[in-house]
């Protein structure tokens, strides 16, 4: 018989158990216990065997034969439910515990506003209601949010769940900056301009950004980064009219953040509005449209330091710290940018430079611009 289900402590009995101990104690078989009910045979024993509920019809029945009331037998089928339901959580819990592990909840408490507990399952309670989520397990799903390769390794899947949870925190906090319809005309009007802010410092570019960025249909997110997840920024299209572009502050120096910037620019232009386009350091997480990220790093590229002037620069590995500061101040941009291009296209080592490379100090943010 299935009529007592048993997780762990938690029992649940169908009203099939207490019908088959009723049977018993009358001593008649179950065929002749049915035809007393006015049922089949064939209904009884799916009853008994807890693969049938009990209907209104079969629970007036056995009332009436019995002389209990209807809703004793409702009562029984109504506790039976929602001790499954029970099990079902808790076996759930016990799958997902595994994967908690993998997850800094700390991180949502200082960036995302979440309350501390310690208890494992309100932070799974939590969580999933922050992800708007039934199941932890869901952010496991390489489709859910972004269109990722996955690997068979567990360290992938654990890569997997937190960039999927990096992307939908930046979703929800950008739900607290107005923007306005998406206008790609007045996105690219606004480019040169967004070019003269490598000129400043995080504190001063910032906020300049998200208020252009934000005239323009984007909300724009800088969030730091998660702990096993491998998102450097991305695209994701909230409606046609609405894009949120979030990056990862992870010790970015000058070059890679406008570079990785203006990458994530050019996936707004491409207005792929079903997708959600993802700029990654693990191979495992790369985006399955190489096409669209190729030409997104031809357009940073192009843009930071058009090819017509670094032809004129004609650089070489002879090329000095004031050389290329020079040409950095005749086009409009910081000189790390260019720095960390020459070391990108082999031309000087990553060993030179290190004093053109500024690293960015995110600390100096203001509260509502770090995230």
């Amino acid at each position: 018989m299935n009529n007592v289900v048993e997780y762990n402590e938690i029992r649940a009995f169908h009203p099939g158990y207490y019908i088959a101990d009723i049977i018993e104690d009358m001593g008649i078989t179950q065929a002749e216990f049915a035809e007393r009910m006015g049922t089949t045979p064939k209904t009884l024993s799916k009853l008994v065997n807890g693969e049938a509920n009990i209907s209104n019809d079969l629970a007036k029945k056995l009332s009436t034969m019995l002389g209990m009331s209807v809703d004793v037998w409702l009562n029984l089928q109504k506790e039976y439910d929602k001790k499954l339901i029970e099990i079902e959580l808790a076996r759930d819990f016990d799958e997902q515990k595994e994967l908690l592990k993998e997850i800094d909840y700390g991180f949502f408490v200082t960036n995302a506003g979440l309350p501390y507990v310690r208890n494992s399952r309100d932070k799974l309670t939590t969580l999933c209601k922050y992800f708007a989520v039934s199941d932890l397990r869901t952010l496991n799903n390489p489709m859910y949010l972004v269109n990722f390769r996955k690997s068979i390794s567990s360290e992938s899947d654990t890569n997997i769940v937190n960039s999927m949870a990096w992307i939908q925190t930046a979703i929800n906090i950008s739900k607290s900056i107005t923007t306005a319809d998406y206008d790609p005309s007045k996105l690219r009007a606004v480019l040169p301009e967004l070019r003269k802010l490598t000129l400043l410092a995080p504190e001063e570019f910032v906020p300049r950004i998200r208020e252009t960025l934000a005239g323009c249909g984007v909300a724009f997110v800088i969030l730091p980064h998660l702990k096993n997840s491998g998102v450097n920024g991305a695209v994701k299209w909230v409606s046609g009219e609405r894009a949120v572009l979030a990056m990862n502050n992870r010790g970015l120096n000058a070059d890679i953040f406008w570079f990785s910037f203006f990458h994530e620019i050019r996936h707004v232009l491409q207005h792929k509005v079903t997708m959600t386009l993802v700029n990654s350091s693990i191979e495992e997480l790369s985006s399955t449209n190489r096409d669209l990220e190729d030409d997104a790093d031809c357009f940073a590229r192009e843009f930071l330091i058009p090819s017509s002037a670094m032809r004129e620069f004609a650089p070489d590995r002879f090329t000095s710290d004031e050389e290329i500061i020079s040409f950095a101040n005749r086009i409009g941009i910081h000189p790390g940018i260019v720095a960390g291009r020459l070391q990108h296209d082999g031309i000087i080592p990553y060993s030179r430079c290190s004093k053109l490379k500024e690293k960015y100090d995110w600390s100096k943010l203001m509260p509502n611009d770090s995230i």
